[in-house]
């Protein structure tokens, strides 16, 4: 992996025509509407705690919180970050049963659990970002040793069930896939993190790197599969082999064998990668077809359910905002400079997305959450202030 110095982060907005002083103005705006406005999803608990709220669902959940600490760590917002870090712990984290070590992936606001399971995409982004804090920060004591608490995360996300030890992995042993909830026999392509994978290879405990490593290398080919060759969509759930997981979930009666919520994370996700890493094994070209079928073929609808070749449904999307987010941040996986009078289309194409987000108001009312943390995170990544610390 190509580690980039603090100085090579691209800044896309600059790309595209907008000034530093523009670009901080904004970024200041949409921090304090996310953690302090009118509209805010942080909510301060007493003296030292705070979680981050599904204001859809009035719940707290595991992608959110971590979320949360990882926008802080990105923004130096230390405070911010050990509180919402200490309530995970202290509510979230399980100490016995069959998901000891794990974090329970929703909870009510006054930390009482909702369920007693997790979802691996919190455990991941929990880990990456106290592996950030410590860099960033350095190491405290207890739970605000960072780094220890990072690392025994990723113990148990690959080796319970090993060894007599309750439970199970998050990630599959032998196919080294990370899994829609630990168990599970079908993945989520949004949960396939390559760029935190390798970062993984180098912090985690030393005799798991080479699983990481392999981890990133099987994300990227796994994605370049997901993703649909000619409309760039991928399914919420799939199989292994990358096609839409259709059977029907004890649980639910809803599909996700579609691109919706879930879904649009998987292109930002390939952008930032690329960013980071500067590797591709086939899943950048993804962007830029799923930039060509909203913003071309479905230009005048982009916000409906899709099918995953691109067919767009009667059914409008949840989360109109977050599509516009995601979609602008995969911007990174096309080679800048990105400019609106490029010659080259998927450039040109690429600049008018990240225009479109500029131009995009953060979401109000009960569904910002999830809309305003994806946003969040394209602004980051757009500006060249997601990085590796």
């Amino acid at each position: 992996m190509n580690k980039l110095k603090k100085q090579d982060y691209r800044n896309v907005f600059e790309e595209v025509g907008k000034t530093k002083q523009e670009i901080d103005s904004r970024l200041k705006e949409v921090v304090d509407t996310f953690f302090y406005g009118e509209d805010k999803v942080y909510f301060p608990v007493g003296e030292d705690m705070a979680y981050i709220e599904d204001t859809g669902n009035h719940d707290a959940r595991t992608e959110g919180m971590s979320y949360g600490m990882m926008m802080c760590v990105q923004l130096d917002m230390k405070e911010e970050f050990d509180r919402l870090w200490k309530w995970a712990k202290t509510y979230m984290w399980m100490q016995e049963g069959e998901n000891e070590g794990y974090f329970a992936w929703s909870c009510q606001v006054t930390g009482e659990k909702n369920a007693y399971g997790p979802a691996p995409d919190g455990e991941e982004f929990f880990a990456m970002s106290l592996f950030f804090a410590a860099n960033r920060w350095g190491n405290g004591e207890g739970i605000f040793n960072y780094t220890e608490q990072a690392k025994e995360i990723l113990r148990a996300c690959i080796h319970k069930g090993e060894n007599g030890r309750q439970g199970s992995a998050m990630w599959n042993g032998e196919n080294k896939q990370i899994l829609f909830v630990p168990g599970s026999s079908f993945t989520d392509p949004s949960y396939h993190l390559p760029h935190f994978y390798e970062l993984f290879a180098r912090w985690a405990d030393e005799e798991d790197r080479e699983f990481w490593a392999d981890a990133a290398r099987v994300s990227r080919e796994y994605l370049a599969k997901a993703c649909h060759p000619v409309s760039g969509m991928n399914a919420e759930y799939a199989e292994f082999d990358g096609s839409p997981m259709s059977r029907k979930l004890p649980w639910t009666d809803d599909r996700h064998d579609w691109f919706y919520s879930d879904a649009y994370r998987t292109a930002a996700n390939i952008g930032l990668d690329y960013e980071w890493c500067k590797e591709d094994a086939g899943q950048r070209i993804a962007v830029e077809r799923l930039q060509y079928c909203l913003g071309v073929t479905h230009k005048e609808n982009p916000f409906r359910v899709f099918e995953v070749d691109g067919t767009a449904l009667a059914q409008e999307a949840l989360h109109p905002v977050a599509i516009v987010a995601t979609t602008a941040q995969a911007a990174l996986a096309v080679e800048g400079p990105l400019s609106l009078s490029s010659d080259n289309e998927a450039k040109k194409l690429a600049a008018w997305w990240v225009e479109r987000f500029w131009q995009e108001p953060m979401r109000t009312g009960d569904r910002r959450y999830y809309d305003n943390c994806l946003y969040m995170f394209a602004f980051l990544a757009l500006s060249g202030n997601y990085r590796i610390w």
